[in-house]
């Protein structure tokens, strides 16, 4: 069953100032996920950041909608609590940690279906939580 469903998109050029401040880059991103968005070959970091960043906002709105199917308030979960990884196949996916790793095993999310895309413009997500 679906428990929620979000999805994320996220201006680049925008973004691309907001990472100018490290304390925001830290707190947000793993070192895992920075070292992967400043790998070589990858084309720039901001935009694998950015599509990042969109998925932990598209896991947040997908954790608020389960939250309301079972008539419960969101507690606050931080971002930097969300990470986003690559599966065996190399394909995004989505490891809770802290806070959100407790709401997400409150609500029996079972399964996380985590889409990215980005363009010079635009990096957008789609997060889908499965019971």
């Amino acid at each position: 069953m679906i428990l929620g469903l979000g999805m994320d998109l996220v201006d680049i050029g925008a973004f691309g100032e907001l990472c100018r401040s490290q304390p925001f880059v830290r707190a947000t991103f793993s070192e895992a996920e920075r070292n992967y968005a400043g790998s070589e070959g990858h084309g720039g970091a901001t935009v694998h950041l950015a599509a990042r960043f969109a998925a932990k906002e598209a896991a947040l709105k997908a954790l608020d909608a389960a939250c309301a199917l079972v008539g419960v308030s969101p507690p606050p979960v931080p971002l930097g609590d969300i990470e986003v990884v690559r599966d065996a196949r190399g394909r995004p996916a989505l490891r809770w940690l802290g806070r959100a790793a407790e709401l997400a095993g409150a609500l029996e999310v079972r399964r996380v279906h985590v889409s990215l895309t980005h363009d010079g413009r635009g990096a957008a997500a789609v997060v889908a939580l499965e019971s």
